[in-house]
């Protein structure tokens, strides 16, 4: 009797937990001794990294064809309950149909989600965010609609709330993507710097950017209200606006709440260098959901795709090596690398944990256009998509090269 391994997602660390853990299985000629199965609420990518960009209806890919044929089955639903102690979850169907499920390994591979502060009034009734693809939808209905209105201050200016990864890539794309002439756009954030995880390094770009493109942008300035005409900052400043994008902060899918196991302050599962839960042998947390070492320095991964897809290799590679008797790989991603869209001034690419600048202008928007429309993608071909989910981790300083030249011979 074949045994199961349960991934809950199809995020990059879902998609290709799953692609590893069948890899591993093929190379051992051991297939019909493991069913891979794959739950989350359509069999698709959500190419989460572009919902900043304008056409968001189409920023999704189709695993149907690619699972049906590496014959990974998918199980249409949403998980609501994971019982560790007995493993199995409960999933409900989009009709309301409840099932138990079990499992032999479980891959929580669910993501995170944008965190909307209680103690910011109206923010829920009046904020659009980019967190998802319905949310991403809805906001750019939205700026179409805003032509439409009379012209006023509040339509006529945007508030992006956070000057992190998100907000800045927002912000800076935002200009090429107005429907109506002269429009402000205004960031807002609590911190006292720009891009306040992303370090000094990349800061005097960031800050480049933002003044010839003409954002605005308001330090230590932390929103406190939110209606449906304009937004209050702390200080009492009350700023028009029809248009206020909330993009601060994210946190691990709740199902890692049900797990009673260490985490951290973003909600994480701690895990072992294998992506296990400690207390849970069977079941590995990985993505968004697992706050894993990446080095023997003190750095973890990050919530973006750069570490969610190497991580999805291993937590599937080990998933199915745990349950087959082979060897386990340790989870490591040594160097890191930040490639952050800037609209039409370009790109910034900064490498190594302390941020330095690399490449900015021409040549680093290619990259990040490279990234986005190709890299993050999964491959239609079965052969090639068993070759890219091999978990022996790559240099990130290696992998920019192969894109430098990429895109270098592309132009």
């Amino acid at each position: 009797m074949s045994k199961r391994i349960l991934i809950i997602g199809t995020g990059f660390a879902g998609v290709w937990s799953a692609l590893a853990a069948k890899r591993l299985a093929k190379q051992v000629n051991r297939e019909d001794e493991l069913e891979i199965l794959v739950v989350s609420p359509k069999p698709s990518l959500v190419v989460r990294p572009r919902l900043y960009e304008a056409n968001a209806a189409n920023m999704s890919a189709s695993l149907e064809p690619l699972f049906k044929e590496a014959g990974i089955k998918h199980v249409q639903g949403i998980v609501h309950i994971i019982n560790a102690e007995d493993n199995s979850v409960l999933v409900k169907s989009a009709s309301g149909e409840e099932s138990t499920i079990t499992y032999d390994r479980l891959i929580l591979a669910a993501g995170s989600s944008i965190v909307r502060p209680k103690f910011i009034a109206g923010i829920n009734e009046h904020a659009f965010d980019i967190d998802s693809l319905n949310a991403a939808a809805k906001l750019e209905a939205h700026l179409n609609s805003l032509a439409s209105l009379p012209e006023s201050p509040a339509r006529d200016t945007i508030v992006v709330c956070g000057a992190g990864f998100t907000g800045i890539e927002l912000a800076t794309e935002l200009p090429k993507r107005l429907p109506t002439p002269n429009t402000k756009i205004i960031v807002v954030e609590s911190a006292k710097n720009l891009g306040p995880e992303l370090g000094p390094g990349p800061r005097p770009v960031i800050k480049q950017a933002l003044d010839e493109l003409n954002i605005e942008y308001k330090l230590g300035s932390p929103v406190t209200a939110i209606n449906a005409d304009s937004i209050t900052l702390a200080s009492g400043e009350r700023i028009e606006t029809k248009t206020a994008i909330w993009t601060a902060g994210v946190r691990a899918t709740p199902l890692t709440q049900q797990i009673s196991a260490s985490k951290d302050f973003l909600s994480r599962l701690k895990v072992d260098n294998h992506l296990r839960v400690p207390l849970y042998p069977s079941i590995l947390a990985t993505g968004d959901t697992a706050h894993a070492a990446i080095d023997k320095l003190g750095n973890y991964a990050m919530m973006s795709c750069q570490h969610a897809i190497p991580m999805g290799r291993v937590s599937g590679h080990n998933a199915a090596a745990d349950l087959l008797g082979e060897p386990l790989m340790p989870y490591s991603h040594e160097s890191y690398g930040t490639c952050l869209d800037l609209g039409a001034w370009g790109t910034v690419i900064c490498l190594g944990w302390e941020r330095e600048v690399k490449y900015t202008g021409d040549v680093a928007k290619r990259v990040k256009g490279f990234i986005n429309q190709t890299l993050i993608y999964p491959p239609g071909d079965l052969e090639q998509a068993m070759g890219l989910a091999d978990p022996l981790p790559e240099d990130s300083e290696r992998l920019f090269g192969r894109i430098l030249e990429a895109v270098t011979v592309a132009a």
